[in-house]
């Protein structure tokens, strides 16, 4: 198989039947005006210090999955908030247009709920060990958990301090790395993650994916980005993060309104 045809294979396992749509409009972070904080430390110690404070704190967030072929737009948001320290939180999936209902996902208690998905039920929440939750779709975290994407960037590799920039209005530094192969296929499903290894094999090497971070002044996170830009498809997953060190308040369903469930699938849940 041909090197570009094998890039193809690898990226349209991101988000296979999204509906066309444009990306939204992001909410904006807290941050100061000038970077100077986050310039002052080692690339590699800079992005590893924040993700760990960010750990250790909450916010508010936006994931938006993008794939573009061939001049179409595809794309999904999920939005919320996450109190990382407790290991709680919630967010709301949706593929603008409304082509497909939005979901509901709560993390709590080491378990994750789900409800608005095919599989489980109009109105019931399914439950599933959040450790048991899979990815099935390159650069999609396992139901789109934000520590997920937290634990992605801190292991990126090669880092280079990229120059200061403005993001949603505030002053931050851009630093650029790059994800190896065990990173990318961290907690993917066996069957996906085959498919990346069988791709990686025919290269030769890893796939060719980015990740980068943006810091404030006070070396918080601002946002943080993967992305592949592979035989004429661009994916990326951007997570802006905002009002951080807010309280976030999260309702967990009942178990009278909860069932099991082993495995979940689909574009809405990663």
């Amino acid at each position: 198989m041909r090197r570009p045809l094998v890039l193809a294979a690898a990226a349209a396992l991101l988000c296979a039947g999204c509906s066309t749509a444009t990306p939204g409009n992001r909410d904006k972070p807290a941050g100061a005006s000038s970077p100077s904080a986050a310039s002052s430390a080692d690339p590699r110690s800079a992005v590893r210090a924040a993700v760990a404070d960010l750990r250790q704190d909450r916010a508010t967030f936006r994931q938006e999955v993008e794939l573009e072929d061939e001049g179409q737009l595809y794309g999904l948001t999920a939005t919320g908030g996450f109190d990382f320290a407790a290991d709680k939180g919630h967010l709301a999936v949706d593929l603008p247009g409304g082509a497909i209902d939005h979901s509901d996902q709560v993390f709590a208690d080491g378990k994750i709920y789900i409800r608005g998905i095919q599989e489980i039920g109009k109105g019931v929440w399914g439950v599933i060990p959040r450790d048991e939750a899979e990815a099935h779709y390159l650069l999609r975290a396992p139901l789109n958990d934000p520590e997920h994407v937290l634990q992605q960037i801190a292991a990126m590799r090669k880092i280079t301090r990229e120059g200061e920039e403005e993001v949603q209005g505030v002053r931050t530094v851009h630093y650029r790395g790059i994800l190896d192969h065990r990173t990318l296929t961290l907690r993917m499903a066996p069957e996906v993650r085959t498919r990346l290894d069988q791709a990686r094999d025919m290269l030769g090497s890893d796939l060719p994916v980015f990740a980068d971070a943006w810091l404030d002044a006070r070396g918080r996170l601002v946002q943080t980005r993967t992305s592949v830009n592979i035989s004429g498809a661009r994916a990326t997953l951007t997570m802006t993060l905002s009002d951080i060190g807010e309280q976030v308040r999260v309702t967990v369903p009942q178990p009278a309104d909860t069932i099991p469930v082993t495995a979940v699938s689909g574009i809405l849940i990663g």
